[in-house]
């Protein structure tokens, strides 16, 4: 077997692995699952043993895993149980049987304990570290801080950054373009969500110590958090001493009374319901996890759009005439209402994310039995206390809503076809959907459009390395191996 086949074997074992001890690591506080068709009067998803899914080892190796997702999609229908190694997870696919898994309470389905790997990440003051009453309110911190109403104030720094940044290549030459993204999202990330401070005086340390922390999302770290592995030891001495920093940033800024105009002020000012403030602990916990989410997603995304783009000359023109129309118009300078009108921009990273989305698939664990009927109208019975699964690499791929699925197709998503709100409201997941909706969503979509603006309106550009496939074995999918382009200044 040569490098390449033992490479794709190894990398299909692991997602299998990450597939079953996932929903193990969710469902493993559970009580005893009512799956049993005895204990219930409804009709239970049709099952999928473990000799089914052997069989589809050679299309995951072959074509990957949105293809053997597909292919169990098209053979037992948009809902049904896998079950192997003594575990079982019922798939959800469709807008038609995901509303409870995108709507339901709390109290009714939630993530579980699937996300405890990320306590020692960001602390035990916020997030799973806390009971869920706290959560919730966080979670609230979180919304209130990106909400769209303050993105126009954030527009500004990243355009100077963004300016600042570009402005350092030459004439022309090459770059890792998946290199400069990351950098230049931690850039913004430091300007507009931790604030001066961090940007002007320690950006190189924290940068690092954010990769060091990034760096601990393996499988092993995921499954066990508080291994003493070595990756987990430099994650845990990268979070102490980025706590340290941060802390003395928001202690600083207390005693001192300075108000700054970023994201990490806002959390600062925040307040529970009962009208404690947020600790410094909280606040700290709370931007990191934030920074997180969003620099390394985004830095997904624009690595894919890149790909997606620079592949497609008839949407990089479309994208490149409209940067003309709209400089034209905004000729005093591009603000928040001249991104806002990049409608084709947007569309090329909605269309990249449809088709790459962040997350694989999203899990959760029921708390109440809830009825899932098909399009057909059969209706099957979720059990309390069952694991289930959405998979966004088939949602956003169904044919009845998404005309030739596997096409690269910005137009899909504009007035005339409206491909996603005609399929259903839970018809693009790639931001998650209802109570668990990505709260950065607005602010990821104005940052990629700041950057491809400059990129578009400044450069000829010119993709030299071929067409990234995805590295299944992360908990998060990204591009494999580096993003090579050509550029030469205008």
């Amino acid at each position: 077997m040569d490098l390449t086949s033992s490479t794709a074997m190894w990398c299909a074992i692991v997602v299998l692995l990450v597939m079953l001890l996932a929903t193990q690591k969710i469902s493993r506080a559970r009580r005893m699952s009512c799956i049993d068709p005895q204990c219930t009067s409804q009709q239970l998803p049709p099952v999928v043993n473990g000799v089914a899914l052997l069989r589809l080892l050679p299309t995951l190796l072959k074509e990957g895993l949105p293809s053997m997702a597909n292919d169990l999609y098209v053979k037992y229908g948009s809902v049904f149980t896998v079950s192997s190694f003594g575990l079982k997870v019922t798939l959800l696919i469709g807008p038609e049987v995901t509303v409870h898994f995108f709507q339901g309470l709390e109290s009714d389905i939630s993530h579980g304990n699937l996300l405890e790997f990320t306590v020692p990440m960001f602390g035990k003051a916020v997030g799973y570290g806390r009971d869920k009453a706290t959560r919730i309110e966080q979670m609230r911190f979180h919304t209130e801080a990106l909400k769209a109403s303050g993105l126009r104030s954030h527009v500004h720094p990243m355009l100077q950054e963004v300016e600042g940044y570009f402005a350092k290549w030459g004439e022309e030459g090459i770059v890792d373009l998946k290199l400069e993204f990351e950098q230049l999202l931690m850039l913004i990330s430091s300007r507009c969500l931790l604030g001066k401070e961090v940007r002007e005086n320690m950006f190189d340390e924290v940068h690092a110590l954010f990769h060091e922390i990034e760096s601990s999302m393996t499988l092993i770290s995921f499954l066990f958090p508080y291994l003493p592995t070595p990756v987990n030891r430099r994650r845990d001495r990268a979070r102490i001493r980025l706590t340290q920093i941060l802390s003395d940033v928001v202690e600083s800024r207390k005693s001192s009374g300075r108000v700054e105009q970023d994201t990490l002020q806002k959390l600062i000012d925040s307040e529970y319901k009962d009208g404690n403030p947020t600790t410094v602990a909280e606040v700290v916990g709370l931007i990191m996890s934030l920074i997180f989410a969003g620099k390394r997603t985004s830095s997904l995304a624009s690595t894919w759009t890149a790909s997606c783009l620079l592949s497609h000359p008839v949407f990089l023109r479309a994208a490149i005439e409209e940067q003309q129309r709209v400089t034209k118009k905004y000729k005093g300078g591009l603000d928040y209402n001249a991104f806002s009108e990049m409608d084709t921009l947007h569309s090329c990273i909605k269309e990249a994310l449809r088709m790459h989305p962040p997350a694989a698939m999203l899990v959760r664990r029921t708390h109440k039995p809830f009825t899932v009927e098909k399009k057909q109208g059969k209706q099957y019975e979720i059990p309390q206390d069952h694991i289930v699964a959405t998979p966004t690499i088939v949602n956003n791929n169904i044919p009845y809503i998404y005309r030739d699925p596997h096409v690269y197709d910005p137009y899909r998503f504009g007035l005339e076809r409206r491909e996603d709100k005609v399929g259903g409201k839970f018809s693009y997941t790639s931001f998650s959907g209802g109570r668990h909706i990505c709260v950065g969503e607005a602010y990821a979509y104005m940052q990629l459009k700041v950057i491809w603006s400059r990129l578009l309106r400044n450069f000829e550009l010119e993709l030299i390395s071929p067409f990234p496939k995805t590295d299944w074995s992360k908990i998060l999918p990204e591009p494999q191996g580096k993003l090579f382009i050509r550029y030469k200044r205008k």
